[in-house]
């Protein structure tokens, strides 16, 4: 099965960046994402240059759940990781990852998920992988980020904890009507005429990768770059073959790079994890 290290060899040697034409549809914020959705889908599946039959027979055998633009996550690859997609213009602006916040695992139990996706294959928890996208919509890829969710977000428990205490102190409120909800609380009829309902939401943000990891990047010129960072655990659970090709990407692309870093722990930054970082900068 495809996996990330097969994706970041598809990338550098189709030397393909852009990420289709313009978004279909009248939502904006949502559709924005969706060329580099499908950008992302072909570097996973080797398709960057492919026919569209070809496309869809590979996405079959490749992916588990191509997800909706409501409920995460993107994209499930088969007995693979879980992958959540972003695409912004700046690479100093945050993240909006709305009402779903950072996840290091995915879990089949969470609410949030559609029922397609906790039965799309026999599973109870995957890995999640950030991929963020940085250009403008119709433009070739300035930037491109992969980046692991045990390597950029801390355990569920933080965030649950500040989600709880909102919601439930929100409950205490007297003399209101509330509503069971996947959000933070939703009320009906705060006013005496019963005619007006309040739907509150979580809106979670969390800082572009350039910010968290500033002090793993290369300061250089490209028209083009791709960062892709990992725990060694992880790199070391991908099989030999795909091991080998990236080891091959390294023998004969000179500004491919990938080297053993150490990085914050997100739960404790005094203490420092194993991980891998690989850098590749494409020159015009």
């Amino acid at each position: 099965m495809s996996n990330i290290l097969d994706a970041i060899v598809n990338i550098v040697k189709s030397k393909s960046f852009i990420t289709n034409t313009q978004p279909i549809g009248n939502n904006k914020i949502n559709d924005q994402g969706t060329p580099l959705e499908s950008y992302i889908k072909d570097a996973f599946a080797g398709t960057l240059k492919s026919t569209e039959s070809e496309r869809l027979l590979k996405y079959s055998h490749c992916f588990s759940y191509s997800g909706n633009k409501n409920n995460p996550p993107d994209i499930i690859m088969k007995n693979g990781d879980a992958i959540e997609i972003k695409k912004i213009e700046s690479s100093s602006t945050s993240l909006a990852l709305n009402s779903s916040y950072p996840k290091t695992k995915l879990y089949a139990s969470d609410a949030m998920l559609t029922n397609a996706c906790k039965t799309c294959e026999d599973w109870s928890e995957k890995d999640v992988l950030y991929i963020i996208g940085n250009g403008k919509t119709g433009q070739a890829l300035t930037q491109l980020w992969m980046v692991y969710g045990d390597c950029y977000a801390a355990e569920k428990n933080i965030y649950e904890k500040i989600k709880t205490t909102i919601s439930t102190g929100i409950h205490t409120i007297p003399n209101v009507e509330f509503i069971k909800t996947n959000e933070l609380g939703k009320v009906n009829k705060v006013d005496p005429l019963g005619i007006t309902d309040l739907r509150i939401r979580g809106m979670w943000h969390i800082a572009h990768p350039n910010k968290v990891f500033s002090y793993l990047t290369t300061a250089q010129k490209a028209t083009f770059k791709l960062n892709c960072l990992m725990l060694k655990d992880k790199f070391n659970s991908f099989d030999e073959a795909s091991q080998h090709r990236l080891t091959l990407l390294l023998e004969t692309i000179p500004t491919f790079s990938m080297k053993p870093v150490q990085i914050k722990n997100p739960n404790n930054p005094a203490q420092l994890l194993n991980a891998i970082f690989m850098e590749y900068y494409h020159h015009e």
